[in-house]
């Protein structure tokens, strides 16, 4: 087995020489003949990147409008109701599950937004539910155990 480990660390300035800062990591075993397809290899090792890139950033731009939105940098209402303005009150995916979801996926060579839209009519598993998240993630888990077991 081969392990990937992809990780990314932002921080930025702000006023009054303040910084704030966020990190993600990703880590992931491939089948070691992906070395032996070096392009295979280099492309799974971008498409992470993106994954956890964007990640950081979406935390960043998270931490910076938290007053404004009413959140507490947790997807939560800060009046601890744990609604995030939908209308059915459902607290949103975490951070950790979406990466999961993108790593499980990946790793099972599914097709997530095919698999999204086919199960919750959602392009992108950031606008999952903790609970929806949460059932793909065991889903994802569980196809793999039974590909593995064939």
């Amino acid at each position: 087995m081969l392990k990937l480990n992809i990780g990314v660390s932002k921080k930025i300035g702000e006023a009054n020489y303040g910084s704030r800062g966020a990190s993600a990591s990703v880590e992931l075993e491939a089948e070691t003949a992906l070395l032996e397809e070096p392009g295979k290899l280099q492309e799974r090792v971008r498409h992470l990147f993106r994954v956890v890139r964007s990640a950081v950033d979406d935390e960043l731009r998270g931490s910076g409008t938290q007053e404004a939105n009413g959140t507490n940098g947790n997807g939560q209402a800060a009046n601890g109701n744990g609604s995030n303005g939908h209308a059915s009150g459902a607290r949103e995916a975490t951070q950790s599950q979406v990466l999961a979801i993108y790593a499980i996926a990946s790793r099972n060579g599914r097709d997530l937004t095919s698999l999204l839209w086919d199960r919750f009519n959602r392009q992108k598993p950031e606008s999952l539910s903790i609970k929806e998240a949460s059932q793909l993630i065991d889903e994802l888990k569980s196809a793999n155990g039974a590909e593995t077991r064939q």
